[in-house]
């Protein structure tokens, strides 16, 4: 256990920088180890700022012999300190790559400076012979093979994502750049590649056809990021002063079917600010998957409870984006449970922690309201509400809200025309306050719309739109239904609301309240 207080090494990405300058540091050489010791090539996809360039710079200082930088670290004593290994590492991670020219400026770039680095020459004018050409002399010349390290492979696709033309001209020159690897495999003692999005193997890996992902894999799920063991030890000196359980609430929860871990980047912003705040979410707004969202008329409320197979997960191309695994390899949900069915492993996904679920829904609900202004205002209106439990303000604030939104917003957006935005915009305020929601909650009579708990009171909604349902009050399917009577035995206060929508009038017609 740390007993002293540490630099914080924000936004540090060697391991030399960390070890010789006295930053808090979390051993990863254990994984590093194990993962050279199961086989040749791998493959790890985790969000932006998770820790993969660090890992990436460990697996370097390790294969180069840097003994020194390993000193009480696990891997000192399991790893042959005596032999050497050249390695070729290549980054993609800093500056925008707009096209596929400066996708080849910046190889030879980098090309050019390993060529320096080990006192050779280019021989050939393309990128992928002197890629090949390298990894040869180089292990003719050491005796020893080669160990090649790409850091956010990915990043030049995903800067032009939403640009078709131009990301597919980029991933040809990258699935071209990155064959070599395979070819050259007699002279590679190990390769590993991390970005953010696991493209499928039919695109940018059809060339390296043979590399393990090791994404999903429960022994690996540590291997970036901290563990609650991390933090009660490593950071201990950072703890005090804070509250464990909104520690816990608000950054860990990542999971790849093993342990659980914290963003890194979000913790330590936290430790040096004092303030529980979405540090790792406001560093990059995700506007290309907010509109992804809306176009595809995505409702929101099943964001937290999706359910898809763990190929799907890996299906990932230029034009072809499923949602889930958009929304899983960028960071924004995570592992809840997985079930084994014959041939498929079944993924349940969830939001990670408290600061996703409330920046992601306080982003879309801008995008429903047609821009930031209207629900900034009215999110922080809610918690006074809710606090006072002044369920009658309840219907004046959101029948506010609706009526707001700018009537030219309605005609032209593609997600205000489909049934499930009016419970979409109403969940997403609760969720941007971070309140505890049950969705679709099971009794034996049925399903409860929506379920919220606060501040020692449980809130039961039902929802309707008039024009698809005109017959009765949703008020009176929860009484007739008993849906209060599971919520009983918590000895709290139970509010029945139903609410109901008007596709003509785009507002809310009906609001009954009964509290039981």
């Amino acid at each position: 256990m740390t007993t002293t207080r540490r630099k914080l090494p924000i936004g540090i990405q060697t391991l030399r920088e960390i070890r010789e300058e006295g930053y808090y540091y979390v051993d990863k050489s254990g994984f590093a180890l194990t993962l050279i010791e199961q086989g040749k090539y791998f493959f790890l996809s985790r969000p932006r700022r998770f820790g993969k360039s660090l890992l990436v710079d460990t697996l370097k200082e390790l294969f180069e012999g840097n003994a020194a930088l390993f000193k009480g670290l696990e891997a000192e004593r399991r790893w042959d300190w005596s032999v050497a290994y050249p390695v070729l590492r290549f980054s993609f991670g800093g500056g925008l790559l707009g096209s596929a020219a400066d996708l080849q400026q910046s190889l030879h770039e980098q090309l050019s400076a390993l060529e320096s680095q080990h006192a050779l020459s280019a021989r050939f004018p393309d990128a992928r012979s002197r890629f090949k050409t390298l990894i040869r002399e180089l292990a003719e010349r050491t005796g020893q093979r080669v160990v090649v390290l790409v850091d956010e492979y990915d990043k030049p696709i995903l800067d032009r994502i939403e640009d078709r033309e131009r990301a597919i001209e980029i991933r040809e020159v990258l699935k071209d750049f990155y064959s070599v690897i395979k070819d050259s495999d007699a002279y590679v003692r190990f390769a590993f590649l991390t970005g953010v999005s696991k493209f499928s193997k039919v695109s940018i890996f059809s060339g390296l056809n043979n590399l393990e992902d090791i994404t999903v894999r429960p022994e690996f799920s540590a291997i970036c990021g901290y563990t609650e063991s991390d933090v009660d030890t490593v950071f201990a000196p950072e703890l005090e002063g804070l509250d464990r359980d909104e520690v816990r609430r608000w950054y860990n929860g990542y999971n790849w079917l093993g342990d659980a871990v914290y963003n890194p980047f979000d913790l330590l912003l936290l430790f040096r600010n004092r303030t529980f705040r979405a540090w790792w979410f406001e560093t990059g707004t995700p506007t290309f998957l907010i509109k992804l969202l809306t176009e595809r008329q995505q409702f929101i409320p099943d964001l937290g409870r999706l359910m898809a197979p763990e190929s799907l997960l890996s299906t990932f191309d230029v034009g072809n984006i499923p949602t889930e695994a958009l929304l899983f390899q960028a960071g924004y949900l995570t592992i809840a449970s997985a079930r084994a069915i014959p041939g498929r492993l079944e993924l349940h996904l969830r939001y990670p922690n408290l600061e996703v679920q409330t920046s992601l829904n306080d982003s879309l609900l801008q995008a429903l309201s047609g821009g930031p202004s209207v629900p900034v205002r009215n999110i922080s209106r809610l918690y006074d509400l809710m606090l006072a439990n002044d369920l009658p303000a309840l219907r004046e604030l959101f029948h506010a809200f609706y009526a707001s939104i700018p009537h030219d917003w309605y005609r032209n957006s593609p997600i205000a025309q489909y049934e499930g935005y009016y419970a979409s915009v109403f969940y997403s305020y609760f969720a941007a306050l971070g309140f505890e929601i049950v969705l679709e909650d099971t009794s034996n009579q049925g399903r409860i719309d929506m379920t919220v708990k606060f501040n020692g009171q449980v809130y039961l909604f039902e929802f309707k739109v008039v024009e698809l349902a005109p017959e009765g009050r949703a008020i009176d399917q929860i009484k007739a239904r008993g849906y209060a009577e599971k919520y009983r035995a918590l000895g709290q206060p139970i509010a029945l609301i139903g609410v109901e929508f008007s596709k003509q009038d785009r507002n809310i017609v009906g609001f009954d309240i009964e509290v039981q």
